[in-house]
């Protein structure tokens, strides 16, 4: 490799070679921890060389990076704007590296884009939205031909593939301002009023009244991580878990003030109808599936128990065979007379780095990750979903998405950037324990 902090391949045979020589005096096993030490470092050093490569620049001060860097590709499409969910693993990265500028100004100048008039065929969404992506932009400078000036130009759905508004987004803007605040201790970003009203429009979007019965929020297909159509449409386990955790996080940073007080009531109930709904009807394992092939359908009455007129013959025959003893999952969507039971990796681990999982159903996630991870890791970790949509109900579901063929992209790929994920789930169960054993005594 060119890079210059890589370990090149010489120097490893030369190291390995060392440590075979250094037989006497446990030498064998210092040399050996050198060595995959200082492959480690090398493999992380080229890490941070790639991403700082992929930082956009606004006005001479960093702002984010961009979704992808391919110098073999041609057809970059829109890879090369700074995307808000794309940024989130790299921000934190740059928090827990205590390089918080970047952070600053990503956070501050999304902020000033939500503000922006957005309208596709004459018509607005709501006031809150936040953009997809953005990208910098040298343009002529208004009455001086031979001069230039940057611009972010801001896509909030209109531009992109499918026309689909990015739910998320804010959702995980307010996630990554808490973040900020913690790691760097800078409390007055958050205190901002600007940023204060921000979060105010944000919430206010997601808890609008509207037609729907249940707590969770209702979205189109593609309005996630999962930006194609792939029959997430209704309420899928993924933005549920953004907005659950969203909701924490804006409930502690929101100050508290007279004009606030509705919406800080709006936000509790909300957090307690949303966690009771996901935890009591999303909730899947061995023993719900015998339940469910017991309901009774067709009931009329306040006190159903087949409350969404599930039907028994929905259960595939996949789930029955995979479906472990030991172990669980949150089904990845819920509507009337239907149940997801695809595994949604990114759901459950989000659910469980919230909370919004019981410490017994985090337990069993892990459990069924750790059952399944030959299905759910493998070689390539970690898939987005599981199973994979095939044959007919592919064509149906994706429209015949080529992008989306069985195993790739949305339809069952393989996503590394969601072991960050794992890993901060696996910890977040391990304090749970902690907390849990220390109360004990």
């Amino acid at each position: 490799m060119d890079t210059p902090n890589v370990l090149e391949f010489q120097d490893v045979q030369e190291l390995k070679l060392e440590m075979e020589g250094s037989i006497s005096n446990g030498a064998v096993e210092t040399a050996r921890d050198t060595f995959v030490k200082v492959r480690v470092d090398s493999i992380e050093d080229e890490a941070w060389d790639l991403l700082r490569e992929s930082m956009v620049y606004y006005c001479g001060s960093p702002i984010g990076t961009i979704a992808a860097k391919d110098p073999t590709s041609s057809n970059v499409l829109n890879y090369d704007q700074v995307f808000i969910r794309d940024f989130i693993p790299s921000g934190i990265a740059f928090l827990l590296k205590g390089e918080y500028d970047i952070v600053r100004n990503f956070i501050l100048h999304t902020l000033q884009l939500q503000s922006w008039e957005k309208t596709m065929d004459c018509h607005s969404p709501g006031q809150g939205l936040m953009p997809a992506s953005f990208k910098v932009r040298t343009v002529p400078l208004d009455g001086d031909d031979s001069a230039t000036e940057e611009v972010l130009d801001p896509d909030f759905g209109e531009a992109a593939i499918g026309r689909v508004a990015p739910v998320d987004s804010g959702l995980w803007w307010i996630i990554l301002l808490r973040a900020y605040g913690k790691c760097s201790g800078d409390l007055s970003v958050q205190e901002r009023i600007d940023v204060q009203t921000g979060i105010k429009m944000i919430l206010r979007l997601c808890i609008a009244d509207g037609f729907d019965m249940f707590p969770t929020l209702l979205v189109t297909d593609g309005s996630c991580m999962i930006d194609r159509r792939m029959g997430i449409h209704g309420h899928p386990l993924e933005i549920q878990a953004l907005f659950y955790s969203a909701l924490l996080c804006a409930r502690e940073m929101l100050a508290p003030e007279d004009g606030s007080a509705d919406l800080i009531r709006a936000l509790n109930n909300r957090l307690v109808a949303l966690s009771f709904h996901i935890r009591e009807y999303y909730w899947i394992d061995m023993k719900k599936l015998n339940e469910i092939y017991r309901y009774k359908t067709e009931e009329y009455s306040y006190d159903a128990v087949n409350k969404f007129n599930i039907y028994p013959d929905q259960i595939s025959p996949w789930l029955v065979e995979w479906m472990p003893n030991k172990g669980g999952y949150l089904i990845g969507n819920l509507q009337p007379a239907h149940m997801d039971f695809r595994f949604f990796s990114l759901g459950n681990l989000w659910s469980i780095i919230s909370s919004l999982a019981t410490m017994d159903q985090s337990h069993a996630i892990l459990d069924l990750v750790e059952a399944k991870w030959g299905d759910l890791v493998a070689d390539m970790p970690l898939k987005i979903c599981y199973p994979a949509l095939e044959g007919q109900e592919w064509q149906i579901i994706t429209g015949s998405d080529p992008k989306n063929t069985p195993w790739s992209y949305h339809n069952a790929g393989s996503w590394p950037t969601l072991l960050w994920q794992v890993s901060h789930g696996i910890l977040m169960n391990l304090l749970l324990v902690n907390i849990f054993v220390y109360c004990q005594y």
